[in-house]
C-alpha cells in the first residue's frame, strides 16, 4: 500500500520499511557475507580511511554505541580482519586498520553491494534512473543536519530600530521588571541615531545568524571633543554564551579607534553582570555610579571609560 504523502512520519515509515526488505537488511548475513550490516559498514568505514581510523571516529561516523562497537572491533581482531597500534595523534588512543584477510573481505562486501543495487535498478531506463538518482540526492539533503551558519555582524537596514525597541522592552521588562520607559529611551537613541547619523565616526552593528537577529551594538559620537559612546549593547537570550558580546565590543572599539577617538565612555547597569564583565575585560574602568528608579525598579546605573 503506498503511504499517505499527507502523513510524513506513516510515508517515511513506510518507505523504511520497504527499503530495509529490499536491501536485506533484515537477513542474519547481509549480501551474504557472514557480517550483520553494523559490521559490514564499520569494516568499510575502516576500509575507506587512508590510515585507518580511531574507534571515536568511526562511531562518529556510524552512529554506533561505543559498546556495541567495541565488540564489533573485538571480533575483526580475533578473526584477523583489523590490525591495531598506538594513534600517531593521540597516543591515549589506537588506530584501527584492515589486514590483507579484512582488505579482501572489505572489496568483497563491495562488490556485492555494488552488484545488489545494480539488480535493484536493472528494470529501470535512463531517464527513471535519473529520477531515483535525484530523489534519492534529495532525501540526504534534506535530512542531513545542516551546519550551523556563522554569526555575520552587518551594519543597519530599515526595520532594525523597530527591533532594537522591541527587544529592549521585551528583555528588559521580563529579566529585571523595568517599565516601559526603557522603550522610550531607546526609541529616542535609535531616533537620534538615525537623524544625525555620520557614517565616519558613528556606526551600529546588528548580530545576525542566518536572518535572525541576535544583537545590537551602536558607537556614537558623544558630548566632548574626541569623545565616543557605546550604546545599546544587548544580546537575545539565544544569543548568549557564544562569546557574541565580547565579539561586538571589539569591533566597536576597533572602529572608534579608526575613526580617531581618543576615548569611549557608556552607560550600564549593576544588574547586567555579563555586560559589565565585558566592559571590564575591554578595559574599561567604573567611573561614576548613582541609585535611581528612572525606569521603574530602584537600581544603580553605571558610567563606564576607557582610554584608546
Amino acid at each position: 500500500m503506498t503511504p499517505n504523502p499527507a502523513d510524513p512520519i506513516a510515508a517515511i515509515r513506510g518507505f523504511n520499511r520497504f527499503y530495509t526488505r529490499r536491501i536485506g537488511v533484515l537477513e542474519e548475513a547481509y549480501l551474504g557475507a557472514p557480517l550483520s550490516v553494523a559490521e559490514g559498514r564499520v569494516l568499510y568505514e575502516i576500509g575507506q580511511a587512508a590510515g585507518g581510523l580511531t574507534p571515536k571516529a568511526i562511531s562518529g561516523i556510524t552512529g554506533l554505541d561505543a559498546g556495541y562497537l567495541s565488540r564489533i572491533l573485538k571480533r575483526f581482531e580475533r578473526e584477523a580482519l583489523t590490525a591495531r597500534a598506538p594513534s600517531p595523534e593521540d597516543g591515549r588512543s589506537i588506530t584501527v586498520t584492515l589486514t590483507p584477510k579484512g582488505a579482501k573481505a572489505a572489496a568483497e562486501l563491495n562488490a556485492a553491494s555494488d552488484q545488489a543495487v545494480a539488480r535493484m535498478i536493472a528494470g529501470l531506463d535512463g531517464p527513471q534512473r535519473q529520477r531515483l538518482t535525484r530523489a534519492v540526492t534529495d532525501i540526504q539533503d534534506l535530512l542531513e543536519a545542516p551546519a550551523a551558519p556563522q554569526v555575520i555582524l552587518r551594519p543597519h537596514r530599515p526595520g532594525d530600530m523597530g527591533w532594537i525597541i522591541a527587544q529592549h522592552g521585551e528583555v528588559y521588562t521580563r529579566e529585571f521588571g523595568w517599565d516601559s520607559r526603557i522603550e522610550s529611551l531607546t526609541a529616542r537613541v535609535c531616533a537620534d541615531f538615525l537623524d544625525h547619523f555620520d557614517p565616519a565616526l558613528e556606526r551600529c552593528w546588528i548580530a545576525e545568524r542566518g536572518g535572525e537577529r541576535l544583537g545590537s551594538i551602536f558607537l556614537v559620537k558623544g558630548e566632548a571633543p574626541g569623545q565616543a559612546k557605546l550604546r545599546l549593547l544587548m544580546l537575545t537570550p539565544a544569543a548568549r554564551g557564544l562569546g557574541l558580546g565580547k565579539r561586538m565590543v571589539a569591533e566597536c572599539l576597533a572602529f572608534a579607534r579608526a575613526a580617531g577617538y581618543r576615548e569611549v565612555v557608556l552607560w550600564t547597569h549593576a544588574v547586567l553582570v555579563a555586560a559589565r564583565g565585558i566592559y571590564a575585560a575591554a578595559g574599561f574602568e567604573l567611573i561614576e555610579s548613582w541609585a535611581h528608579a528612572d525606569l521603574g525598579p530602584e537600581q544603580v546605573s553605571e558610567t563606564w571609560r576607557l582610554t584608546l
